[in-house]
């Protein structure tokens, strides 16, 4: 009988992958740390210093449960700095003829792992309510596959806020109820604090030296590395910000990156929390009156809903979907993307926060940076290079159909009905930024306009021709077409000459990897 050596990922520390529980006595788990695993995107440090402190917290832990475990540090002489050929090395170390592994989360891993043959293989990662064959199924004669008709299917199928044939509360979405802007005087909840013990601390050190030059700051590192910690922030995030998470989860602060967020995407997204989990726990909250059925559903519909979606989007789609440009959009990323060096308020606040915290909420991705770079023409590849590299949270199967399809509608509208293009109006609205911005929220063009405005204009025009047919699209479009033409052209002038006082950096490739920000 063979023995196997279990290579298990940094994105996937869960006691109960099926590789694991049926691992014979004498398997070797082995978990790598490789310095090509974070450099192909230049992470941010507090998203390396994450996944190899929970990586060696998880090593501990399996140990203590009797698995004979194989850790390679980052730091480690014979290090081969390669995942694949550090696990192959090990195979031949330990006299494991085979390698055993729980299908990645990226497209560029799992495509390795095929080519280096059968010595290699693959296990389902069952973490998931819906597998990547599932999904396939659903997807299979459907004309229509909108995110909402997949998550009443899984509703139904898991009976999560179903009330026997018929969805909790009466409705399917309680989207109406969730949309309130920050209240001046509202009072957010803090975080709990997780203490940085001898392993994160060691981590914290050798991340700094290997990865200093990538952008961020270590310095507010505050994300849960083991199962206990994880399981703190769920408990807190049920008791202190669910009840609120609904009606305010679109708005966004100038002051506060949480709001009342759950910050548990990271958690789940390596494994040390699970999806069934963290939504029975929020339902739970609803059962015992603690928690409003609008909050409960927009939490659970992030998660049994859109998260299992894009999943499913990407394994179908891929690897062709990472070079969709629907759109020809070719600027490289603006460079104060890097610096935070810029004097739109809105944009600033959600890069200080990336910096600071290597988080910001969805509503700031989807519509300060990534509506930035949409109205400027910003490359997909570019675009989700970056959000790859600077979110805690990141991974490329649910980072890249969320960046490529919902925000830049790259991907010509398989994702999303419309683009998702705003002016500095919905920004007003749902945030207090505008109020200390040196630029006029109210004014489309003139010295001091918000370049939102004009920007948005220039983007409907610059699409008209693909966009004009959409049927979301029309009121906007002869709103557009009934203003005189003297306003349109100042209007596209403005906004072309804005366009101008942006420095870009070099233009993009489809589909490739952000080399040259390794120095950032």
């Amino acid at each position: 009988m063979s023995r196997p050596l279990i290579l298990i990922l940094g994105d996937q520390l869960c006691e109960e992958l099926e590789l694991l529980a049926n691992a014979p006595a004498d398997a070797v788990v082995a978990l790598c740390e490789v310095k090509a695993e974070g450099e192909y995107v230049p992470h941010h440090p507090q998203k390396i210093v994450l996944i190899l402190s929970a990586m060696r917290h998880f090593a501990d832990t399996l140990r203590d449960k009797g698995y004979q475990v194989h850790y390679s540090r980052l730091d480690d002489d014979d290090n081969r700095q390669d995942l694949l050929q550090e696990a192959e090395r090990l195979a031949d170390a330990y006299g494991c003829d085979e390698i055993r592994v729980t299908h990645p989360g990226e497209w560029r891993l799992l495509e390795r792992i095929q080519r280096r043959g059968t010595r290699w293989r693959l296990y389902d990662d069952t973490r998931f309510y819906c597998s990547i064959a599932e999904f396939g199924e659903w997807l299979e004669g459907r004309r229509r596959f909108r995110m909402e008709d997949f998550y009443r299917q899984m509703r139904k199928r898991t009976g999560l806020l179903m009330e026997e044939d018929e969805p909790a509360g009466g409705q399917w979405n309680f989207d109406h109820d969730n949309r309130r802007p920050v209240d001046s005087g509202l009072q957010f909840p803090e975080p709990p604090r997780h203490r940085r013990d001898a392993i994160t601390r060691e981590v914290q050190a050798l991340v700094e030296a290997q990865f200093g030059d990538h952008f961020g700051t270590l310095d507010g590192f505050n994300w849960a590395v083991t199962r206990r910690q994880a399981l703190g922030d769920l408990r807190h995030f049920v008791a202190h910000a669910l009840p609120d998470f609904g009606t305010y989860q679109d708005a966004i602060s100038d002051a506060d990156p949480w709001l009342f967020h759950s910050r548990l995407s990271a958690s789940l997204n390596i494994g040390l929390l699970s999806p069934r989990e963290v939504c029975d726990a929020a339902v739970e909250a609803w059962r015992r009156e603690e928690a409003p059925i609008n909050a409960v559903e927009g939490f659970v519909r992030q998660i049994l809903g859109w998260r299992e979606y894009v999943r499913g989007i990407y394994w179908q789609r891929m690897p062709h979907y990472k070079r969709a440009n629907r759109l020809d959009a070719r600027r490289g990323l603006p460079d104060f993307y890097w610096t935070a060096d810029t004097d739109l308020r809105c944009v600033r606040r959600a890069l200080e926060m990336t910096r600071d915290n290597a988080y910001a909420h969805h509503i700031q991705r989807l519509m300060i940076t990534g509506n930035f770079a949409l109205l400027c023409g910003v490359a997909p590849a570019a675009l989700c290079d970056w959000y790859l590299a600077v979110y805690v949270d990141a991974f490329e199967w649910v980072e890249l159909p969320n960046t490529l399809g919902m925000t830049l509608y790259a991907d010509g509208g398989y994702l999303g009905s419309k683009p998702y293009c705003a002016s500095g109006k919905y920004i007003d609205r749902m945030s207090d930024h505008c109020r200390q911005c040196r630029y006029d929220v109210k004014q489309v063009t003139g010295e001091g306009a918000c370049p939102f405005n004009s920007l948005y204009w220039h983007f409907l025009e610059r699409h008209r021709e693909r966009l004009r047919g959409n049927h979301r699209m029309k009121l906007i479009y002869g709103s557009w077409g009934r203003m005189q033409e003297d306003k349109r052209a100042a209007i596209l002038d403005q906004a072309e000459r804005f366009l101008r006082s942006i420095h870009f950096e070099a233009p993009y490739g489809q589909g490739d990897h952000a080399e040259g920000y390794r120095r950032h």
